[in-house]
């Protein structure tokens, strides 16, 4: 169920706007027939979302089909004139560099970058953001980049975390856990994995797969003899779309389009 200030709105009103196969038409309909209300005080917040949500699972395929390479912490890389590698490994977003020149340049010159999926998560998200904006507004409300995990991420981004007992969406960021990672691999832990919203999920280092697939893989790198599947956890960690949103009065393309 929809509700937009107080009035349901279905699936078919949406879908005049949005195709059925769009990511905005798939995740339209999997709203209108859910079980828990997905509650919007405009639609402009709801139109939002649907527009970030579509940019994530774009700009997901876009990192897969670039040479951006995976790489462990220790061994990670960047474009030194943008960013200065932390010693954790993360990335930081050097003085004077315009944010939105700097995740462009990501795409641009992937093959300069290698780093783990939590990182090529914050990325897809910061991206995604940098498609639906002008350039000036992300750089106003993202002056400050550090690019690793979830702790160092913005808190305008609101990045939070949900139990799901139904259903994801594209655009959803899910989890793999691996609990019997063999300790030679422990970058295979666990994988972090877009929603894309048919029926497969972009992952760093492992690529576009089923959840099937996915659990396989992980699989190979577990303790010897363990009987221990990886699994899809329950839970689905998103950006804030609603406080998002509200910072962005109309949504307008921004010069930034690798998709």
């Amino acid at each position: 169920m929809i509700l937009v200030a107080g009035t349901s709105i279905s699936a078919d009103i949406l879908l005049e706007k949005y195709p059925p196969g769009s990511v905005q038409g798939i995740t339209a309909q999997i709203m209108s027939s859910s079980s828990q209300p997905y509650v919007y005080d405009s639609m402009h917040q709801l139109d939002f979302e649907l527009a970030l949500r579509k940019s994530i699972v774009d700009a997901s395929i876009a990192l897969f089909r670039s040479n951006f390479a995976f790489r462990t912490f220790r061994e990670s890389e960047c474009n030194p004139m943008f960013w200065e590698r932390t010693e954790e490994g993360g990335f930081l977003l050097k003085p004077g560099v315009k944010p939105s020149a700097a995740i462009r340049d990501i795409f641009i010159n992937s093959r300069a970058y290698g780093t783990e999926c939590a990182t090529a998560i914050v990325i897809l998200y910061y991206a995604a953001l940098l498609n639906i904006l002008p350039e000036e507004r992300f750089d106003q409300l993202f002056p400050i980049i550090h690019l690793m995990d979830w702790q160092y991420l913005d808190y305008d981004l609101g990045i939070h975390q949900a139990k799901i007992y139904n259903e994801s969406l594209p655009g959803d960021c899910r989890y793999f856990k691996n609990p019997d990672v063999d300790p030679i691999t422990p970058e295979w832990q666990g994988e972090n994995a877009i929603d894309l919203g048919n029926g497969t999920l972009y992952g760093h280092g492992i690529g576009i797969r089923t959840p099937d697939q996915f659990i396989e893989i992980l699989n190979r790198y577990r303790i010897g003899g363990s009987q221990v599947s990886a699994f899809l956890t329950d839970s689905v960690t998103r950006p804030g779309f609603k406080l998002l949103a509200s910072k962005v009065p109309s949504l307008q393309p921004g010069l930034f389009n690798p998709f």
